[in-house]
């Protein structure tokens, strides 16, 4: 496979710069071809903003959706842009790792997204109709690409459960997982989440390195989050609401994933959704 890896911690010797180093030689080693974004070793620019499209019309009121379809469809988007995004071509597999930093990813991160997600490459595409709104979540420019988050935290796993009281892990990444990449058409694979990293010891480091490789090893036919693909039936169109038989009982983000029988694959559902995320007390 074809691994881009977007990276984003400041601090080459910290645990991120230990765990990117190990997955790019797991990677490497097991045949893979491997391209890393290093964000702030490219000193990535992380703000949308007029600079990004100096083909505009001077004096316009800056429209950044507007200003992003001009430039992608003319093809006057600046060099770093363009290259990241046919980095997201080349790839089978996009893994996105970052420390988490105020329930989120780092700006410079979000920055990437902003910039790179144009119109017309990351949003904007496809007929918007009575029937198809769009070709988003679950269908989009990189339809057929597998796409996995590996997030460090400060706090605990137990801070991040059910009654956590920072909330669920998983509702957390969610606006990750199924707005920025499911929308757009990855097939989003569970992701890898190491907790408590405030302390760390070599036994801790050495099995959280041995549950990346299992993880890594598996990349290519791991089962992805069953999130529900919006023009295939679930959902009311125009409106975008789940049909009101689907998901009897449930409420939240839960709502979005389908459910083992309606899937007609009782593994499918189970596999993606139950997939550990890694809870090892260990510097992020």
């Amino acid at each position: 496979m074809n691994v881009l890896l977007v990276y984003a911690h400041p601090e080459p010797r910290s645990l991120n710069g230990t765990l990117r180093d190990f997955t790019v030689a797991r990677l490497r080693a097991a045949g893979h071809t491997v391209q890393v974004s290093d964000l702030h070793a490219m000193r990535w620019k992380a703000v949308l903003d007029t600079e990004d499209f100096p083909q505009r019309e001077a004096g316009e009121p800056f429209n950044p959706g507007k200003a992003s379809k001009q430039a992608f469809a003319a093809g006057t988007q600046t060099g770093d842009v363009a290259a990241e995004q046919e980095k997201l071509r080349w790839a089978d597999l996009a893994i996105f790792q970052f420390p988490m930093w105020w329930f989120s990813m780092p700006a410079i991160l979000k920055g990437w997204f902003d910039r790179v997600y144009a119109y017309g490459f990351g949003y904007g595409v496809g007929e918007h109709s009575a029937a198809h709104w769009g070709d988003r979540y679950g269908e989009g420019a990189l339809l057929g690409k597998r796409a996995m988050l590996v997030v460090t935290t400060g706090g605990w796993a137990e801070h991040y459960s059910e009654r956590g009281i920072n909330g669920p892990i998983d509702d957390l990444l969610f606006p990750i997982q199924h707005g920025m990449l499911f929308y757009p058409g990855f097939a989003v694979l569970p992701p890898f989440v190491i907790h408590k990293t405030g302390s760390m010891d070599a036994q801790r480091l050495d099995a959280t390195l041995q549950a990346l490789g299992v993880r890594l090893d598996a990349v290519s036919h791991t089962a992805p989050i069953p999130y529900r693909r919006q023009n295939h039936g679930d959902y009311l169109i125009p409106a975008l609401t789940l049909k009101p038989d689907l998901s009897p009982g449930r409420s939240g983000f839960a709502l979005h994933r389908e459910l083992p029988e309606e899937a007609g694959a009782p593994s499918r559902g189970s596999q993606a959704h139950d997939a550990p995320a890694v809870s090892f007390p260990i510097h992020s």
